[in-house]
């Protein structure tokens, strides 16, 4: 199985012409889209989705991410075996959400151009000329070592997110994410919160906390654990990034 996750839209070619180089090359792979409507650039947003979405697939699964603002530059074309899969991409933080739960295994630079779709590829292109070409060879079974020198895992690059602090009655953090909804989303693990009275302190705002969006009335906002584990800060019926005007990496603050 392959994933695959961009920051192309829906609006141009970009997406199919890499699904059709995959097909090319493996006919019979199962090509999930996890996103393609990463914001712009967004490195974190892609990173936190990758982080979020590993642990749905099979042991085996091929993890395609492609929001590469360097491409074209010194930043490395990498692949990267970890427990239960393979990452490819750039060398840009993209995976760190990744490996920072399940550590790198093994990584390599792909300077194999026989893998590549040609020897001499697009420098604003990579997604379909190294990374889609790549990751369908691994999904046919090509080994990591023949794509291209092995690097130390300890140099790739990671996007510094900060952790959470623990107080003693406070966790201090930040907004790690951003969802659709403008639902935003903290670097806070939710874990024991639901057995405590807690609230938040955003962007000035104190914001009780609650256990699901329809607790406070349409408009108001509400903390509370997502799906996803985190403690995430929403609005009933609205946006929380419009109603409270926070970005990020703003801090957020955990009373309780």
């Amino acid at each position: 199985m392959l994933t695959l996750l961009t920051d192309f839209g829906l609006t141009d070619i970009y997406v199919g012409v890499m699904k059709g180089i995959i097909t090319q090359i493996n006919p019979h792979i199962n090509v999930i889209d996890l996103t393609h409507q990463i914001p712009p650039q967004n490195i974190a947003a892609a990173r936190f989705c990758l982080m979020n979405a590993y642990t749905y697939f099979p042991s085996g699964t091929v993890h395609l991410g492609v929001v590469d603002p360097g491409v074209g530059s010194t930043r490395r074309a990498i692949a990267v075996e970890f427990a239960t899969g393979f990452l490819v991409g750039p060398d840009n933080g993209i995976f760190s959400g990744v490996l920072s739960q399940t550590p790198a295994l093994k990584a390599v630079e792909l300077t194999n151009s026989d893998y590549w779709r040609v020897a001499q590829s697009s420098a604003t292109f990579h997604g379909r000329d190294i990374f889609a070409p790549v990751a369908a060879h691994l999904t046919s079974g090509v080994s990591l070592d023949d794509l291209g020198g092995v690097i130390d895992v300890a140099s790739l690059v990671k996007l510094e997110i900060p952790n959470s602090t623990i107080m003693d009655t406070s966790i201090q953090g930040c907004i790690q994410y951003i969802d659709g909804f403008g639902n935003l989303i903290t670097n806070i693990p939710g874990n024991d919160m639901l057995s405590k009275q807690w609230a938040v302190i955003a962007g000035g705002v104190e914001i009780p906390g609650g256990k699901t969006y329809s607790e406070q009335l349409q408009g108001s906002a509400i903390a509370l654990v997502g799906s996803h584990g985190w403690i995430e800060i929403a609005v009933n019926g609205g946006s929380a990034r419009s109603q409270l005007h926070l970005d990020y990496l703003d801090p957020v603050q955990v009373l309780f």
